[in-house]
C-alpha cells in the first residue's frame, strides 16, 4: 500500500537547478553589461586621444609659427593670436585707401619668406581676411560701395603681394568680412583703428573635388 501511494507523487524539481538557472541568466546579463561598459570606454578613451593630438597638432603649429615670425613679432610690427597674423590697417594702407604705403609693402615682403618656409613643410594654405570699422566709407569716394568692398580689396590687395613676394597662387586665397568682426569697440577712433586691420591664418587645404575639369 505504501507503495501505491509513493508512486502517486510526481519527485519535486531541485531548488539547486533552478537557482543555478537564474545564476546563468544573471552571468549573462553581467557579461552583456561589461562587455558595453568596456566598449563605451574604448570609444571615450579613443576620443580622448584624438582630442590630445589635434591639441598636440595645433600648438605645435603655432609654435612653428612663432618660430617663423620671430622678427616682425619681435619688433612688434605684427601680432599672433590663436595662430591668426595680425597687422594694423594703418601699418598697410591710408584711410579709405586699397594701395598699400611703403612700410607696408615692406613688411609684407618680410613675411613672404617665412610664410613660403611654413607652407612647404604644412598641407595647408594661407586665408588672407580684410577687416573694416563701423564708418561708412568716405563721402564721394567713388572706388568703393562700402566697407565690404574695402575690406575686399584690401584683401586682395595683400593676397597678390603675397603671390609677387613668391608664394604660390594656389597656396593663398583672400576673404572679406566688412565691420562684422569687431576686435574692439567702435565707439572711440583708437577701437576703429583696431578694427581696421587684415589677418593671416593657416587654415587646412581644401580636399580636391576629384571632378574632373570642364570643356
Amino acid at each position: 500500500m505504501n507503495d501505491d501511494i509513493d508512486g502517486g507523487v510526481e519527485p519535486a524539481t531541485p531548488i539547486w537547478a533552478a537557482f543555478s538557472d537564474l545564476m546563468s541568466v544573471l552571468l549573462g546579463a553581467f557579461v552583456l553589461i561589461l562587455v558595453g561598459v568596456i566598449g563605451v570606454q574604448l570609444e571615450l578613451s579613443a576620443r580622448l586621444d584624438d582630442a590630445v593630438k589635434q591639441r598636440q597638432q595645433e600648438a605645435q603649429r603655432r609654435k612653428t609659427l612663432e618660430q617663423a615670425l620671430a622678427g616682425p613679432l619681435a619688433a612688434g610690427r605684427v601680432t599672433l593670436v590663436n595662430g591668426r597674423i595680425g597687422i594694423s590697417g594703418n601699418v598697410l594702407f591710408a584711410l579709405n585707401s586699397d594701395q598699400l604705403q611703403p612700410q607696408g609693402r615692406e613688411l609684407l615682403r618680410s613675411l613672404a619668406g617665412p610664410l613660403s618656409a611654413y607652407l612647404r613643410s604644412h598641407d595647408e594654405i594661407l586665408m588672407v581676411s580684410g577687416f573694416a570699422d563701423d564708418q561708412q566709407v568716405r563721402a564721394g569716394n567713388r572706388r568703393f560701395a562700402d566697407n565690404w568692398e574695402l575690406s575686399a580689396q584690401r584683401a586682395l590687395t595683400v593676397t597678390r603681394s603675397f603671390i609677387d613676394a613668391g608664394i604660390p597662387a594656389s597656396s593663398v586665397f583672400a576673404a572679406a568680412f566688412g565691420s562684422e568682426q569687431p576686435v574692439s569697440s567702435n565707439a572711440d577712433s583708437e577701437g576703429r583703428a583696431k578694427n581696421r586691420r587684415v589677418e593671416i591664418a593657416a587654415v587646412p587645404r581644401p580636399a580636391s573635388s576629384g571632378g574632373g575639369s570642364r570643356e
